[in-house]
């Protein structure tokens, strides 16, 4: 798969949300007026997060990783294929994908956005394999970076780097 374009400079995001809903909004905001989702979006997005939550206790990848959420919904409401990276200035409380009754402090998203049904699985992989296999001092570094051009610059290269 080519990772070409899995990233875009005007959709990498800092966030000073301090609740989930606001987060998504604030983001689906962006990516609506760029013409990157569909006006019902926010609606799935929210709902889907609710119901089936994407936090990720980052804990077994490294000491003092920030825990990270993969929020993402159907095809159907999203134009592109894109990687969304938020990084947030203050955590964000999201709930375990794998145990769904814990809280976990989320400091940074990969809101995936694909238009092909069968799409979302393989950039979910893609992003999985990107947190397995990046350095535990280069993750930490780039998860907790508050400047969008140095987040996109850093996700491009690893994401590029990975189909060599």
């Amino acid at each position: 798969m080519n990772n070409q374009n899995l990233f875009a400079a005007d959709a990498v995001f800092i966030s000073d949300q301090t609740e989930q809903d606001m987060v998504l909004k604030e983001i689906y905001d962006h990516l609506r007026e760029s013409g990157y989702v569909k006006g019902n979006f926010l609606q799935h997005i929210v709902e889907r997060e609710h119901n089936f939550p994407t936090g990720l206790d980052t804990a077994t990848l490294g000491k003092n990783i920030p825990n990270v959420a993969i929020p993402h919904t159907e095809g159907e409401f999203v134009n592109t294929k894109l990687i969304v990276p938020v990084a947030l200035k203050t955590p964000v409380v999201f709930h375990n994908m794998i145990n769904p009754a814990q809280a976990l402090e989320v400091k940074f998203l990969f809101m995936l956005l694909d238009n092909d049904p069968d799409g979302q699985a393989a950039l979910l992989a893609q992003v999985m394999d990107f947190l397995a296999n990046t350095p535990v001092n280069e993750l930490r570094e780039v998860l907790n970076f508050t400047d969008p051009s140095a987040i996109y610059a850093f996700l491009e290269q690893k994401f590029n780097k990975r189909e060599d």
